[in-house]
C-alpha cells in the first residue's frame, strides 16, 4: 500500500495558528531580502547600501513620505475595489480601463465646465461622473456574463485597451490642446483636488473607504451574498439569491471605486488626462489584493510597501546608478516570495511514509 503512494503529497492545512501564519510571512519577506542582497551583490552594489538608499529615499524626508503616500493611494483604492469581485470569484481584470474611463468622465467637466461652476461643486460633479463612468464600464462584462456566460477575465482585460484607445483618440482629436501636440490641456486650479498635509485629499478618502469596505464585506447582507456566491453559485441559487443581480451590483461597485481612483489620479496627481494615466495600478492592485488575502486593512500595509519600493527604485537609479531593471527584479522577488509563502500556509508537504497528523490521530 505504501509503495503505491506518491513520493510527495499535499494536504490542506485546517488549523494553522495566526501567529504561525504571520511568522511564515515574515520569514518569506526576510528570505526575499536575502535573495535581493545576492542580486545587488552580483550587480556590483553593496546590498546594505542599496537597501539603505531605498529607505532613505522613500522615508528619509517629508517629500519622500508624501510621494510614498501618493503612490499608495491608487493601489489601495483599486485593491479595495477588486476585493468584492475576487471574493465572489468574479475575476475583474479591467481596473485599468475603469480607472481610465473614470478619469475621462471627470476630465470632461474639468476641461469644459470649470468656468461655469465654483470649485467645490465642480469637484463633486467630477467625482460623481467618475463613479458613474467606472460603474457603467464595469457592468458591461458582468451583464454579458450573466446573460451569455462570457469569460469575464478576457472581457474585462480587452476593455482596458478600448478605454485607453478612446483617451488616445481624444488626445489627438477633440480634446487636443495645441494642434499637433497630442496633449490634453492642464486642468484649471478649480478642478484640482485640495491638499492635506502636502498630499491630495484622496488619501483620506481611501482610508475611509477601507473602513467602509471591511464592514461592507463582513457585516452586511450584500457582503454575505458575495461570500456565498464565491463559495458556490449553486448554493447561492438554492438559497434564493439572484446571481445575475449580485454579480452586476458587485461589478458596478468595483468599477465605480476604480473610476473614482481615476478621478483622484487625474485631478490630484497629474492634473490632466492622457492614455496611460492608470500607469499599471489596476494590475499591481491585483497583487495587493492577494497578498492581503482580501483583507481591506491588510491592503494598507501592502500598498505602502509597494509604494516604498517604487519610490526607493528612483533613489537607486539616482544615487547608485542602478538600472531600473534591477529595482524591478528586487520588487518581483519580494512579491513572488510573499505570494509563494501562501502555499505553505494553506498546504503541507507530505513525503512517502509520513502521514498527516489528522490521519494518525483518526487511526488511533
Amino acid at each position: 500500500m505504501n509503495e503505491r503512494m506518491p513520493l510527495i503529497r499535499l494536504a490542506k492545512r485546517e488549523d494553522f495558528e495566526g501567529r504561525k501564519v504571520w511568522a511564515v510571512r515574515f520569514l518569506a519577506f526576510v528570505f526575499a531580502l536575502i535573495v535581493g542582497m545576492i542580486v545587488f551583490g552580483v550587480s556590483g552594489v553593496n546590498p546594505f547600501t542599496a537597501y539603505g538608499v531605498i529607505l532613505k529615499t522613500s522615508l528619509g524626508k517629508i517629500s519622500g513620505i508624501r510621494q510614498v503616500i501618493k503612490n499608495a493611494v491608487p493601489l489601495l483604492g483599486v485593491g479595495l475595489a477588486l476585493a468584492p469581485c475576487f471574493k465572489m470569484k468574479y475575476w475583474n481584470i479591467g481596473a485599468e480601463g475603469q480607472i481610465t474611463m473614470g478619469a475621462m468622465a471627470a476630465s470632461y467637466f474639468a476641461l469644459f465646465w470649470y468656468q461655469k461652476l465654483p470649485s467645490a461643486l465642480l469637484l463633486i460633479i467630477m467625482c460623481l461622473a467618475s463613479l458613474v463612468a467606472g460603474a457603467l464600464w464595469s457592468i458591461i462584462p458582468a451583464l454579458f456574463k450573466a446573460r451569455w456566460g462570457t469569460n469575464e477575465t478576457l472581457f474585462t482585460l480587452m476593455m482596458n485597451y478600448i478605454a485607453i484607445g478612446i483617451v488616445a483618440w481624444l488626445q489627438g482629436g477633440p480634446w487636443e490642446g495645441k494642434p499637433g501636440s497630442q496633449i490634453i490641456p492642464m486642468f484649471d486650479s478649480k478642478a484640482i483636488l485640495p491638499r492635506l498635509l502636502g498630499v491630495h485629499i484622496g488619501w483620506v478618502v481611501v482610508l475611509l473607504l477601507t473602513v467602509f469596505m471591511y464592514f461592507y464585506l463582513t457585516q452586511t447582507k450584500h457582503g454575505y451574498e458575495i461570500a456565498v456566491l464565491g463559495e458556490s453559485e449553486r448554493t447561492a441559487r438554492y438559497a434564493g439569491m439572484n446571481v445575475s443581480k449580485v454579480t452586476a451590483r458587485t461589478a458596478a461597485i468595483s468599477g465605480a471605486i476604480c473610476g473614482m481612483v481615476g478621478f483622484m489620479i487625474a485631478s490630484g496627481v497629474n492634473q490632466t488626462l492622457y492614455a496611460n494615466l492608470a500607469g499599471g495600478a489596476g494590475f499591481t492592485a491585483i497583487t495587493v489584493c492577494w497578498l492581503a488575502q482580501l483583507n481591506p486593512f491588510g491592503m494598507i500595509f501592502i500598498s505602502l510597501l509597494l509604494a516604498v519600493l517604487s519610490r526607493g527604485a528612483s533613489g537607486l537609479q539616482t544615487a547608485l546608478k542602478v538600472p531600473a531593471s534591477i529595482s524591478d527584479i528586487i520588487t518581483g522577488i519580494i512579491l513572488l516570495c510573499m505570494l509563494g509563502c501562501e502555499f505553505f500556509i494553506n498546504y503541507r508537504i507530505i513525503l512517502r511514509g509520513r502521514r498527516p497528523r489528522r490521519e494518525a490521530v483518526d487511526e488511533h
